[in-house]
């Protein structure tokens, strides 16, 4: 069976974007990048794979899911970031129509549409964002993977934005890097 993995990066205080979806808080440089490179090249956006000269093998992920806000803050550069990926974008309000060809649209329930995604044959299914839908995919969530940056935002979305519901995860392994960044992975408990 499949695995979901949420796989984000994440301030100290637990955001994954500013105010307004602004990702540009992240640091893009520092001596983590190179795991990223490694390990989670399938995460790349296609531009970026194309400006560094790689290519994504879909060996950790061949499936991304997210939700409309999250699929939406990258539009000034392209409305297909993953065209190596089935990419499926959650949204009560937005229809395929709102969308590139190649992305999928749905207002099917996320639950359903993951469990049903773990059936398939493939490699694993990559949750993007956002924390709406990961408040809601979160008892399907077989591991998290954070990028917790050194650095507190204040405001903006959180990374599970859903009502009080304690889960315990175990954590499986903590990587600390010079950029201060430190990744830490954890599997359902």
């Amino acid at each position: 069976m499949r695995a979901l993995t949420y796989y984000v990066a994440v301030s100290l205080d637990g955001r994954i974007a500013g105010p307004d979806d602004d990702y540009s808080a992240f640091p893009v440089e520092g001596d983590h990048i190179a795991m990223i490179l490694r390990d989670y090249r399938d995460t790349l956006p296609g531009a970026a794979l194309a400006a560094l000269g790689l290519a994504a093998d879909r060996a950790r992920f061949d499936t991304v899911l997210m939700g409309w806000n999250t699929y939406a803050a990258g539009f000034a550069h392209t409305r297909d970031p993953y065209p190596h990926l089935r990419q499926v974008v959650f949204s009560r309000s937005r229809t395929q129509a709102d969308a590139a060809p190649g992305v999928t649209v749905t207002d099917e329930d996320p639950v359903r549409v993951v469990r049903r995604l773990k059936e398939e044959d493939g490699s694993g299914i990559w949750l993007c964002g956002g924390g709406v839908l990961a408040a809601a995919l979160a008892d399907e969530i077989d591991h998290l993977v954070l990028k917790v940056n050194p650095l507190v935002l204040g405001e903006g979305p959180s990374l599970f934005a859903g009502p009080y519901a304690p889960r315990h995860l175990r954590l499986t392994r903590a990587t600390p890097y010079g950029s201060g960044v430190v990744v830490t992975e954890h599997a359902r408990a």
